[in-house]
């Protein structure tokens, strides 16, 4: 944590005392601001209490005062469903603002030649894996990186500003709308499809909310834009019109006259009208698929926008680790290899595992969101074989009857030890996959411990006396 003095000997209201909240708060209280901190529940005034925090009523204090209202990120801030903290703040025209945008303000005071650079990533999906990639490909080059926003540790846990960091910042849509002086040096809005809309309410809010990552750039910074679907496409040519920035699109499955594209599996670099193939993203074992291809090039020309040459970036592509519980490869046992892709929580994800593999063994199943995998019907054909765990199980049995093989397994211990027994028979190369499309609720406490999970029945296969072994448990109901 480091101190935000830019509200120094003023008062600040802090509403919702979760991670990023307290984080806020207690930034805001060491850089010397009378802080007003609230939860609308009696677990996070707990939790505030236990940092040293007094929780103070927001609902019987004068808002006349109070120089800014920093909001938790997930508290609806319009729309019918607004807080009425936010009520309160907009009738004593009080700003509303983030974590993200204290963050900012510090920033904008430290001198222009000793300020830390950002990079800011959003989009419906991928944003994760591309902000763990650009980090990765920094710090492999020796940079003095801190990743975190939505992903990891919030902005003001991390270490302080120095003239050399590089913040690399996972930033949601609700973040964005709680922005207002971020500038980011490389900015990556990755895609835009249907979701957070009981937030936002139109898809056009949504996608103004992304465009906010854009803001305060100048001349010499980048806006990296992914041009594979409607919303990407429109406003990167709206970008292009203005000519505020340095306009870079990325794609995963066209050629582009000016950008980084992924034509297959090869990566290539058009930055300078010149088009060159710069890598094999084959070699990047954790990045398979297309929606990875696009990740891998919106990377690449953030780290080119931060001045890394092509070699250096594409070697650490190779090395790549993953991201965890996101299409992560944890075990081969000879030709057959194993992935956990636990944070797939609903189809739309799952939808890019599938895509992943021209030919997988799918463990499928959990808390079923609207819609259930009703929509994957046209990847069905890259399913060798379903094996389905959780309360979802019947309803999933019933979608794919009649197009896939399947299996009612019940839990992951016996779905993984079924897939690698009917993987071992064809003594071939096989992929098995947890790609849940579900809540993971109804048998773990959240997606991580799902995927912790699997990953330990898998080291049990390879190692027996190591891990969870799932191999004699009870035979399963095959259909």
């Amino acid at each position: 944590m480091f101190p935000v003095t830019t509200f120094k000997g003023q008062k600040v209201a802090v509403f919702g005392l979760a991670r990023t909240g307290i984080a806020a708060a207690l930034a805001l209280k060491a850089g010397g601001a009378q802080v007003l901190a609230w939860d609308d529940g009696e677990a996070g005034r707990a939790a505030a209490s236990a940092q040293g925090l007094i929780p103070i009523d927001l609902s019987t204090t004068d808002f006349a005062d109070i120089a800014a209202l920093v909001m938790s990120p997930g508290v609806p801030i319009y729309g019918p469903k607004q807080h009425w903290t936010v009520t309160k703040a907009n009738e004593a025209k009080v700003p509303v603002i983030g974590d993200v945008e204290l963050f900012a303000r510090e920033l904008n005071a430290i001198p222009e030649s000793q300020r830390p650079m950002v990079v800011a990533i959003t989009g419906t999906n991928g944003k994760s894996t591309t902000t763990a990639l650009i980090a990765h490909i920094l710090s492999s080059n020796g940079k003095d990186v801190r990743m975190g926003g939505n992903i990891g540790t919030g902005v003001l846990a991390l270490d302080p500003p120095r003239p050399e960091a590089i913040y690399v910042l996972e930033l949601s849509s609700y973040q964005l709308d709680l922005v207002e002086s971020l500038r980011a040096k490389a900015a990556v809005h990755l895609n835009l499809t249907p979701d957070h809309l009981e937030r936002h309410g139109t898809m056009e809010r949504y996608a103004a909310a992304k465009r906010r990552i854009f803001n305060n750039q100048v001349a010499s910074d980048w806006a990296i834009v992914g041009v594979d679907d409607d919303w990407g496409m429109a406003l990167c040519t709206r970008m292009n019109a203005g000519a505020q920035r340095v306009v870079v699109p990325v794609s995963a499955c066209q050629a582009l006259g000016k950008g980084v594209c992924a034509l297959g599996s090869m990566l290539w670099d058009n930055l300078d009208g010149r088009s060159q193939m710069v890598v094999d993203l084959a070699h990047a074992h954790a990045l398979p698929g297309s929606h990875n291809a696009q990740n891998a090039a919106a990377a690449y020309a953030a780290a080119r926008a931060l001045g890394l040459s092509a070699q250096a970036i594409t070697k650490a592509l190779i090395s790549f680790p993953g991201l965890e519980h996101r299409l992560q490869e944890i075990g081969q046992i000879g030709p057959i290899r194993f992935y956990n892709d636990s944070k797939a929580t609903n189809a739309d994800a799952a939808a890019q595992a599938l895509a992943a593999f021209p030919k997988l063994r799918w463990i499928v199943g959990g808390q079923a969101k609207v819609g259930g995998i009703d929509s994957l019907a046209s990847l069905f054909d890259h399913v060798t074989k379903a094996y389905l765990i959780g309360e979802a199980s019947e309803a999933f049995a019933k979608t794919l009857e009649g197009h896939i093989e399947f299996e009612r397994c019940g839990t992951i211990e016996v779905a993984t030890a079924r897939a690698y027994a009917d993987a071992q028979e064809t003594m071939s190369e096989e992929i098995i996959v947890l790609s849940p499309a579900c809540a993971s609720f109804d048998q773990f406490p959240d997606f991580e411990a799902r995927g912790r999970h699997f990953t330990a029945c898998v080291k049990g296969l390879i190692n027996p006396d190591d891990g969870l072994s799932a191999q004699a448990l009870p035979a399963a109901e095959t259909a």
